[in-house]
C-alpha cells in the first residue's frame, strides 16, 4: 500500500492520479486495518488539496530545510541574549543557500 501511494506523484495528469488516489482510499478502507482505514478516510478528506500540485507543482521542501535549520540553530545558541546576531546568523543560511544555486 506504501509503494502504490507513492503512483499518485508519478501519473501524467490530475485525471490519472485522481484515479490513483480513489483506488489507493478504497483499498484502505476495505483492508480492515485500522490505521490504514483512518488514513485512507483522511486522504479523502484532503483528497482537493493533494491533487491540487497537478494544478501547481511546488513543494514545501525548500521551506521546511530552512525551518530545520533555524530550529537547529536556535538550540545551539541557547542562552545567548544577542538577538541581532541571531538574525544575521538566519539571514546567513538564507544568502549561503541562494549564492550557491543563483
Amino acid at each position: 500500500m506504501k509503494e502504490d501511494l507513492r503512483q499518485i506523484w508519478s501519473q501524467p495528469d490530475k485525471k490519472q492520479a485522481s484515479k490513483v488516489l480513489d483506488d489507493w482510499i478504497s483499498r484502505a478502507e476495505a483492508s480492515g486495518v485500522h490505521h490504514l482505514m483512518k488514513m485512507g478516510r483522511t486522504f479523502s478528506m484532503y483528497r482537493h488539496g493533494i491533487l491540487a500540485y497537478y494544478d501547481h507543482p511546488i513543494s514545501t521542501g525548500p521551506l521546511e530545510e530552512l525551518n530545520n535549520k533555524i530550529k537547529t540553530m536556535k538550540r545551539q545558541a541557547y542562552g545567548f541574549r544577542d538577538m541581532e546576531f541571531f538574525k544575521l546568523r538566519i539571514l546567513g543560511i538564507h544568502e549561503s543557500k541562494y549564492a550557491l544555486t543563483g
